[in-house]
């Protein structure tokens, strides 16, 4: 058997068996992709794909077995290229982050640009994604860190660490009726009075909005929803509605046309989290890089995080196993 024919294998799963995009991913033609595919069903004598025709359909019991195995392979195959580079080169390579837009719109780009002084030959690729995107591109292994409020800890094959917590700002442009209240006076049922625009369900913290109108017994009038709260603030100049944003997308300075109010009374406060590949292996300058972000999160508290139960993870780099 070869590493083509088990990357055939784990890109016709995520491609959801469509060899024509297997093809396009693998850089070879569609009948090259079935031709490694039922060469390793011969090898290992049984068929890893149910077919319909010519057509994959699905993986059959012993592939669903065999398919783990496959997915450590090439990550240790990957892992050994990536600890050779940290012996080779251990200041040149590249680091891919996957990030929400708050994240990266607000709380990365002082460690991006600290990073960067640090690290001039590191190619650095910042990728934005819904929370559950950025799970998927750390699973897949097209990101090697991952920064995200929502989803990440619901993956077992992702260890994650706290980064910091934050809460939520209500926007309104200035004179609106809610300024003249004491922030502690502004309730629930006060804001529910308002047209809202917040986050779209699953981004920045909006279980956590949800939640405390639905404790409350309150349905509010959501007008608009948006990704980023760069848009939010946008319609909230507009007077639209309320917005109801992470505090940290606010800047009196920045937003000078907008006032905000503190809502943590109002919110349960939201945790970040860094999300990191169970089993993967981390260049030496991407712990520099999550250090930067996190202070507490030194190497070795995240070589600790990502051993644990596994009681490996040593050198330059540091990889668990799966």
């Amino acid at each position: 058997m070869n590493f083509q024919q088990l990357r055939s294998v784990r890109e016709a799963v995520r491609c959801g068996y469509n060899l024509t995009e297997v093809a396009a991913r693998l850089y070879t033609s569609q009948p090259g992709v079935s031709r490694q595919i039922r060469e390793l069903e011969e090898e290992l004598g049984v068929d890893i794909f149910v077919r319909a025709g010519k057509r994959l359909t699905g993986l059959t019991p012993p592939g669903a077995s065999l398919l783990p195995i496959v997915e450590r392979l090439l990550l240790e195959s990957e892992n050994l290229r990536r600890a050779g580079d940290d012996f080779v080169a251990a200041d040149r390579g590249g680091l891919v982050v996957a990030a929400t837009h708050s994240q990266a719109r607000y709380a990365l780009p002082a460690v991006v640009r600290d990073f960067r002084q640090h690290f001039p030959r590191v190619s650095l690729h910042l990728r934005q994604g819904s929370p559950r995107q950025v799970a998927e591109m750390l699973l897949s292994g097209e990101a090697d860190i991952g920064v995200a409020t929502e989803a990440l800890a619901g993956y077992e094959q992702l260890v994650t660490l706290p980064c910091y917590r934050w809460s939520h700002s209500i926007i309104v442009p200035p004179g609106h009726p809610l300024l003249g209240l004491e922030p502690q006076a502004v309730t629930l049922q006060a804001l529910a009075s308002y047209p809202i625009i917040t986050y779209e369900a699953g981004y920045t913290g909006r279980s956590h909005i949800d939640e405390s109108f639905a404790q409350a017994a309150l349905a509010p009038d959501v007008v608009l929803t948006a990704m980023d709260a760069d848009v939010i603030k946008t319609y909230v100049e507009l007077d639209m509605g309320v917005g109801i944003v992470a505090s940290i997308a606010f800047d009196a300075e920045r937003d000078r046309h907008l006032r905000a109010i503190d809502a943590r009374h109002l919110f349960e406060v939201n945790l970040t989290r860094l999300g990191l590949r169970r089993g993967g292996w981390l260049r030496g300058y991407a712990f520099r890089f999550i250090e930067t972000f996190v202070p507490t999160l030194t190497r070795e508290e995240v070589l600790r995080a990502l051993a644990q139960g596994d009681g490996k993870g040593e050198g330059e780099g540091g990889s668990v196993a799966l």
